[in-house]
């Protein structure tokens, strides 16, 4: 058994702290496969976890990182073997479980996907979660029937993580895309992935003035939640459909049902913690189609493990553009 270095989450007095640590593999939680972590990610539950709050940890002491992605070194299932190139992210890894911000992981094999032919574990890590939970949105909006042809395709927190793979992605596709942010500064970073039109955050956070506004929008995938939410139902064109994917501006939702009745609205939820598996693994897939490796890269800051508890919050406080990739 080797020692490893990893970021380790303390409670003292209800007060979270956090430094590197050495561990022995043998501090490392029940699983049936070892994993040497290349590298991991920042997102913005990750900074929830960094500071304690919502109380997503229950047990100290803790190593947090939702996602991972490296090289198996010893697995008990002979679906994998040493050598395999896998990725992680989900199921309450880094909530419940230990996670990715550590030289070292050991998890059950069946939360693992091999990292897919042609996808680097940089690259994986710069999709992540949250690029995971755009490519599960837009697979969403097309089962509930939305084509190129449909009309604007709005993406709101388009500065975020979700927000610029879902715009890349959509762009490739073939989408007329219309970037919501709230920092005019990213304007032409957002251009960039593949935004044709880009409106301010004001614009849509408003609590709605009436139950139906002029229809606007095809579909839409939402970050932010909240009066924007509710405001964007008003807005969207028959048949149309919103995938909820965030709860930036709150959890709260007041609206009314006539978007549903008059319109024929839907309301999509987005899972990717407990996505199941085949669904994952098809997901998965898509990134060397869909979304141009060279615009992931494009949106992707590199840092080093101990950069973490200042990005934590700096991602709680809207700070971050695009993604963050660790390099362990």
């Amino acid at each position: 058994m080797s020692d490893f270095q990893a970021l380790v989450l303390r409670e003292t007095d209800r007060k979270i702290t956090s430094a590197i640590e050495t561990l022995s593999e043998a501090d490392l939680p029940d699983g049936d496969v070892t994993v040497r972590v290349t590298h991991t990610t920042l997102n913005y539950k990750d900074g929830m976890v960094l500071k304690g709050i919502g109380r997503l940890v229950r047990e100290y002491p803790h190593i947090p990182g939702i996602d991972f992605a490296g090289v198996v070194e010893v697995s008990d299932n002979p679906a994998y073997k040493p050598g395999d190139g896998v990725a992680l992210t989900g199921w309450r890894v880094g909530e419940v479980h230990w996670g990715g911000y550590a030289e070292k992981a050991r998890v059950k094999s069946d939360w693992l996907i091999p990292l897919p032919d042609g996808l680097e574990a940089a690259d994986a890590m710069g999709i992540g979660t949250a690029g995971f939970t755009a490519m599960l949105a837009v697979r969403k909006l097309e089962e509930h029937g939305l084509t190129p042809g449909s009309g604007q395709m709005l993406v709101t927190g388009g500065a975020g993580g979700v927000g610029g793979v879902a715009i890349a992605i959509l762009a490739k596709l073939g989408y007329e895309v219309v970037a919501s942010t709230g920092r005019p500064e990213h304007h032409d970073y957002l251009r960039l992935m593949g935004a044709t039109e880009v409106v301010g955050r004001a614009e849509l956070a408003e609590e709605p003035s009436r139950p139906l506004n002029r229809e606007r929008f095809a579909a839409a995938i939402d970050n932010v939640g909240g009066d924007t939410l509710a405001n964007l139902l008003t807005q969207v064109a028959y048949g149309g459909s919103v995938a909820a994917v965030g709860l930036a501006g709150g959890a709260e939702l007041s609206t009314t049902v006539l978007p549903f009745l008059l319109r024929g609205v839907n309301l999509l939820g987005v899972d990717s913690v407990m996505c199941p598996r085949a669904q994952r693994l098809e997901t998965w897939d898509r990134p060397l189609k869909d979304l141009p490796i060279k615009k992931l890269r494009q949106m992707v800051r590199s840092h080093r493990l101990e950069d973490l508890p200042s990005l934590g919050v700096e991602i709680l406080e809207g700070k971050i553009r695009g993604r963050v990739v660790i390099e362990l």
